[in-house]
């Protein structure tokens, strides 16, 4: 959707919001020269589907190439979650759900393809709960912005499935070895410590956040990044996660395997240092699907030789067949619909996942991903 031409004479000032398109899941604003787009589904802690997917791509595109906007700018309605994921739900029930699903990730990566590449300034305002899908609305732009309420994971390996949305591409690329642990563990991570990680670029105390987005909403492409800058808050110290550095190092850097992080976690869990963390992570490893396990640790060590487009294309890869294998389907019902917390995984040990099941994720299957062309 095109934005309407302000007269000459209005282009200078600010404006009030401007709605652009309105819908019980997600609304797009103008204001000036920012776009402003507010996950709404609230109940669900605005986790994204299908139809938001599809909203939100069509409005970047069009500012993309609108020259009255300059700067767009998303945020999560209610305060409680910016995104709490992809409505997996959804497209993993229903006879056609293999297809749907498949369709979903297609278009979702899309979408986080362009925010990583998008020519505008993009900000995140990534307050509250903040998992999955939402990593992948907000870790790809060129600005994100956390709070002490920020609550940021990516937890997929405890339903079957795989840190997406790029997940591959930008956990690689963290300090070592955060990004391994983080993908496998689904460790949660409060918003100072995104800032220490660089996974947030600026932090603001929640009381200030009404305040910078009204002062977002009259900036423009040539002053985001000092407006962002000048409502910075002091970030807490330390790294959350610092005393147990030396664990975490020794447990995940240069692992060759799954398992050989699972021993040396043993070893640690004993330890007068670190040894009650290093427990609960063994027993957080050990509940996961061990398939989803081994393919998250060969896609976060192939990963860092592979371009930003490439790291999508092998995520979709690995989602085709994690899907049809059934792993997926069965990780959502047991954690999200019949909330049994029994998931049978198949195979149910990590000495049963073969080599040749790994490599099933890694073949080039039809339709092969690719971005928009625009």
């Amino acid at each position: 959707m095109a934005c309407r031409v302000l007269p000459s004479l209005l282009r200078s000032r600010i404006l009030s919001p401007t709605p652009l398109r309105m819908s019980s899941d997600v609304s797009f604003t103008r204001n000036g020269r920012v776009g402003m787009i507010t996950l709404d589904r609230q109940r669900a802690l605005n986790a994204i589907n299908s139809g938001m997917v599809a909203d939100i791509t069509r409005h970047l595109v069009a500012w993309r190439h609108s020259d009255e906007v300059g700067v767009v700018c998303i945020e999560g309605a209610g305060g409680k979650a910016f995104c709490a994921g992809g409505d997996v739900v959804s497209i993993t029930t229903g006879p056609e759900s293999t297809a749907t699903g498949l369709d979903f990730f297609f278009k979702e990566f899309q979408m986080n393809h362009l925010i990583g590449t998008y020519t505008k300034p993009y900000v995140a305002l990534i307050h509250g709960i903040t998992m999955g899908g939402g990593v992948g609305l907000s870790v790809h732009g060129k600005f994100r912005v956390a709070t002490e309420k920020s609550l940021y994971a990516m937890p997929e390996t405890a339903i079957g499935y795989f840190p997406d949305v790029g997940g591959s591409y930008f956990l690689s690329r963290l300090p070592q070895p955060y990004g391994m642990f983080l993908g496998l563990t689904g460790h949660r991570l409060k918003g100072s410590d995104l800032k220490h990680l660089g996974i947030a670029t600026h932090y603001t105390h929640s009381d200030n956040l009404a305040a910078l987005k009204q002062a977002i909403m009259e900036s423009d492409e040539s002053s985001i990044a000092a407006v962002l800058s000048s409502h910075e808050s002091e970030v807490p110290a330390p790294f959350s996660l610092e005393p147990h550095h030396d664990m975490i190092t020794s447990c995940f850097s240069d692992s060759d395997s799954v398992p050989q992080i699972m021993s040396r976690l043993r070893t640690f869990s004993s330890s007068a240092e670190s040894g009650e963390l290093a427990g609960k992570l063994l027993a957080t490893l050990s509940r996961m699907s061990p398939r989803s396990l081994v393919v998250t640790h060969r896609l976060l060590t192939v990963a860092p030789s592979r371009t930003y487009e490439e790291c999508f294309a092998m995520e979709f890869n690995a989602a085709q067949e994690i899907v049809r294998s059934g792993e997926f389907k069965e990780g959502v019902r047991a954690l999200l619909v019949d909330k049994d917390n029994a998931p049978q995984w198949d195979p149910p040990t990590l000495e049963e996942v073969t080599e040749e099941m790994v490599e099933e994720y890694f073949v080039k299957r039809s339709p092969q991903w690719e971005p928009l062309h625009l």
